[in-house]
């Protein structure tokens, strides 16, 4: 149990882990970084944590008893579950291990805090009945990993079409838990006690959840064949996707990549709608750039399925760039859960580059490991001018790859066509001779076959 200062403008809160077997002390200590972090992002101050190595966690509470009566002391809850019974978990001794992370220093500092926390927040996925158990053994509010990550979805997003995208996966979160929850007033959906048309009020709740959600899926029903439209509109223009974990710099190599004025914050989850812009400065035939919304770990599962429309971008994309923090000293799991989600809607097999951003944070010694470990990496500091047109110079040589050069001469009579060449093909050398313009450019056989046609028809 650790202890840490916080603001007395922020909410107060505890995190709660439970570290299994497989989990190194490094791996957890990391996650539980990424909580609180996640938790500064809603505006909430840790004031410290709580952790207990298991075989398995208690099927009922998560934690062991003892445990979880040291986390009432952060919150002046009894620690007491009534009517619980431990069952297999009887024996709490035995289900932990012999000794506690190295990160995590015992002390009684807890019981003599004058500042409660509010909140508790476990570093996993709960079960109704584990919240229900857990809130009453703490006296207030309890949240699990997923909760937070819908709460900064939720109050991140912008345009209408994430809000539903949002509001769908928050209430399909919510449904199971209406009966569970007894702590915090906007979470009481199960106890408002009256039965009518002989339905129970959690009962009515649930319902009233599902037409909701059936509502809001007709909604992004209608937005996502605008996109299908839109997108079918692009499909001449090819498209390089960014992707990557939360935080990675995503948003500031758009920017760097096509001088527009996306959002750019140190936040997690700062990008949540898709943003697609051309270029700069603009290549023949025209790219564009996708921003998508960033990855985590232990994602909810509703909000991929919800995020679907918005992951798409990557799905149709011909190039995608990993984009990854090479100054954390996680990435390698990070990429591993890009990889993961990407699997999951289908876009694991698109070309790929991966982009290793904030290189200007890491050492000349660690720069020359990492180039070791990944020699075909692209390193990068969104903030290098040298480096952002590198990055540019790799988008075209991708797409080119397949160009041939070819020499075409245009009569002056068909004039007009010279100027659809330059819209779809690069012209890499041109001259005026007596006959008309010969040009030789670059581009695909498809283009070259479009541009004989039009010289053969006019």
């Amino acid at each position: 149990m650790t202890q840490s200062a916080a603001p007395k403008t922020k909410t107060p809160v505890i995190l709660a882990s439970v570290q299994l077997p497989g989990i190194s002390d490094i791996e957890h200590q990391a996650s539980l970084d990424e909580l609180e972090r996640l938790c500064s992002t809603l505006g909430l101050a840790t004031l410290g944590r709580v952790s207990q190595k298991r075989k398995a966690i208690v099927t009922g509470t998560i934690l062991g008893e003892g445990k979880l009566k040291e986390l009432a002391t952060w919150t002046g809850g009894t620690g007491i579950v009534h009517g619980f019974r431990k069952g297999g978990d009887r024996n709490d001794d035995e289900a932990e291990f012999d000794e506690l992370p190295s990160f995590i220093e015992e002390d009684d500092s807890a019981s003599d805090l004058t500042t409660k926390a509010e909140i508790v927040v476990f570093d996993c996925e709960m079960t109704p009945t584990q919240l229900r158990n857990l809130e009453e053994a703490t006296g207030v509010e309890v949240l699990d990993r997923s909760g937070v990550i819908l709460e900064i979805f939720s109050r991140h997003a912008r345009s209408r079409e994430a809000r539903l995208q949002v509001e769908i996966a928050k209430l399909a979160y919510l449904a199971p838990r209406l009966r569970e929850s007894h702590v915090g007033g906007d979470r009481q959906g199960g106890g408002i006690g009256a039965k009518g048309a002989g339905e129970s009020a959690h009962e009515l709740d649930r319902r009233r959840i599902r037409d909701r959600i059936a509502e809001l899926r007709q909604q992004l029903e209608s937005i996502r064949h605008e996109q299908i439209t839109r997108r079918a509109n692009r499909q001449e223009s090819p498209c390089v996707a960014l992707v990557g974990y939360t935080n990675a710099g995503k948003s500031s190599l758009m920017r760097a990549l096509t001088g527009s004025a996306v959002l750019v914050e140190n936040k997690l989850f700062a990008t949540l709608d898709t943003t697609v812009r051309a270029l700069q400065p603009e290549s023949v035939p025209r790219i564009l750039i996708s921003d998508t919304v960033g990855f985590i770990k232990k994602l909810p599962h509703d909000l991929v399925a919800s995020f679907r429309s918005t992951l798409d971008e990557a799905l149709s994309a011909s190039l995608l760039l990993f984009t990854v923090d090479a100054s954390d000293a996680n990435f390698r799991s990070q990429i591993e859960v890009t990889k993961q989600v990407l699997a999951e809607i289908g876009a694991n097999q698109t070309s790929s580059r991966l982009v290793l951003n904030k290189c200007d944070q890491v050492s000349t010694e660690e720069q020359a490991a990492l180039a070791e470990e990944f020699p075909e990496a692209i390193f990068i500091s969104t903030r290098n001018p040298d480096d952002v047109g590198r990055i540019r110079d790799i988008i075209l040589g991708f797409f080119e790859k397949d160009m041939l050069d070819h020499e075409i001469l245009i009569p002056y009579a068909k004039g007009k066509v010279l100027g659809m060449i330059r819209e779809r093909a690069r012209i890499m050398q041109e001259s005026h001779e007596n006959e008309g313009t010969r040009v030789i450019v670059r581009t695909d056989s498809s283009v070259f076959a479009w541009i004989e046609k039009q010289l053969k028809d006019r």
